[in-house]
């Protein structure tokens, strides 16, 4: 009987053991379970960046998640990953052990992915698995925009000139919600010079725009191609913009009309005078006068400098010159434009002596032509200046005749003096009108 109470006691022992032993190791894993949740708790998402910041439907990019430790104790990490059905991962077993992030420390996850059409925001969710302690998440914001960058012309002359430098601006207009990188411009085109040969801009953001001028001189009709170039976040776009190059006459440009010509002699050589005026919607700029062959100008004349001719304003030149023959003598005008291009015209003026007439000559022309006639009467060493020149018919000699002639005798005085006769004689009759009127009555 004592046998058998001695064993019964022996086996309670056993269980009460156990069960303690089983109580204890339960404790002490809820315990440790505790700990790695309160410390996982302290992991926390510091910072996403996220490029490009609005992918192309079918782009590539990367989303970069940095995680922070704020605790005391080193929490293991494992299988980072985003949910979503329209962001892919496209690396997703670059991570197939588990990391540890120590106390006060960071890790960082780059996945490289792809993002899917439609147009949209989505919201993916980065997730994390966090030792003994569930899982860490994470919205994340990803948009999806197919709406392209647009180019055109902004800027060009009305028409372009053979050699002739004009200004075209390329205008880019980024519509997306997000800066795109690295715009690189590169024009060409047959027979065109352009200036510079390339362009590039760093950055453009979203919903806003850049003008870039180009300097462009066409030889030939031609199309001048604009290639356009950019990147959004690592990716490669690009666009063209054409535009026609067609050679005609420049609208705006200076025209210079020769009037008012005079020829004088003097010895073995000639002195001819007259007025330029510009015509033109532009200032002509460096403006020089000069004869051409077969004259040829002398000193103290030979190059009259008029300078800046701004558009209709006018002003004097003269030059000297020997030449055999006055049937054909080229009047040469050289200027240039705001852009420094060159032009230059040719006025053949036909200067025939008619030795020994009295009566003053004339001159013909039309406003832009390069050939006219003045006949000038020379007896001896005076001569008579006659009126005209390039910008339309202009009759000269009439003693009524207004011509705007600077000299040449009394005889350019003729047209003043026959308007102050018919003045005075006026005012003559208006104070005597009472006396005429009863003069009159009487007979």
């Amino acid at each position: 009987m004592k046998k058998i109470t001695g064993l019964f006691s022996i086996i309670l022992f056993l269980l009460l053991a156990v069960t303690a032993s089983a109580a204890t190791s339960t404790t002490t894993s809820d315990s440790t379970l505790t700990t790695a949740q309160d410390a996982a708790s302290l992991v926390y998402v510091s910072s996403v960046k996220i490029v490009p910041e609005v992918f192309y439907p079918y782009e590539q990019g990367t989303i970069t998640v940095t995680l922070m430790n704020a605790g005391t104790s080193s929490v293991g990490l494992s299988n980072p990953d985003i949910l979503s059905d329209k962001i892919h991962i496209m690396n997703k077993d670059s991570w197939s052990t588990m990391s540890y992030i120590g106390p006060g420390s960071t890790i960082t996850y780059s996945f490289l992915v792809k993002a899917d059409p439609p147009d949209g925001t989505y919201f993916p969710l980065f997730s994390v698995g966090a030792q003994n302690a569930g899982s860490i998440h994470y919205p994340l914001t990803i948009k999806v925009d197919s709406a392209d960058i647009k180019a055109g012309i902004s800027q060009k002359p009305d028409t372009f000139s053979l050699s002739t430098k004009d200004t075209v601006n390329v205008n880019i207009i980024n519509p997306r919600g997000a800066a795109i990188q690295n715009i690189i411009i590169t024009p060409s085109g047959q027979g065109i010079d352009v200036s510079p040969s390339q362009k590039y801009v760093s950055s453009l953001n979203g919903q806003s725009s850049v003008e870039i001028p180009f300097s462009v001189t066409p030889g030939q009709d031609s199309a001048l191609i604009f290639h356009i170039s950019y990147q959004n976040g690592d990716n490669d776009h690009s666009t063209e913009v054409i535009l026609p190059i067609v050679l005609g006459d420049n609208k705006k440009a200076a025209i210079p009309i020769v009037n008012n010509v005079e020829l004088a002699s003097s010895g073995a050589s000639y002195t001819l005078t007259g007025d330029i005026n510009n015509a033109g919607l532009t200032d002509a700029k460096s403006m020089v006068v000069t004869v051409g062959s077969p004259a040829r100008a002398v000193e103290p004349y030979a190059y009259y400098a008029i300078g800046s001719l701004a558009s209709d304003d006018f002003s004097s030149f003269e030059i000297t010159f020997t030449a055999s023959d006055l049937s054909s003598v080229p009047l040469v005008i050289t200027w240039k434009d705001n852009d420094g291009n060159s032009f230059s015209s040719t006025k053949n003026l036909n200067l025939r002596t008619n030795t020994g007439s009295g009566s003053a000559g004339t001159v013909s022309g039309s406003s832009g032509s390069s050939s006219g006639s003045v006949t000038p009467v020379t007896t001896g060493g005076a001569t008579v200046r006659n009126t005209g020149g390039f910008g339309g018919a202009q009759g000269g000699g009439g003693i009524f005749a207004f011509g705007g002639s600077r000299s040449g005798g009394i005889s350019s005085f003729y047209p003043v003096i026959a308007t102050g006769i018919i003045i005075i004689m006026g005012i003559v009759l208006w104070i005597k009108r009472k006396w005429i009127a009863a003069k009159l009555k009487k007979h």
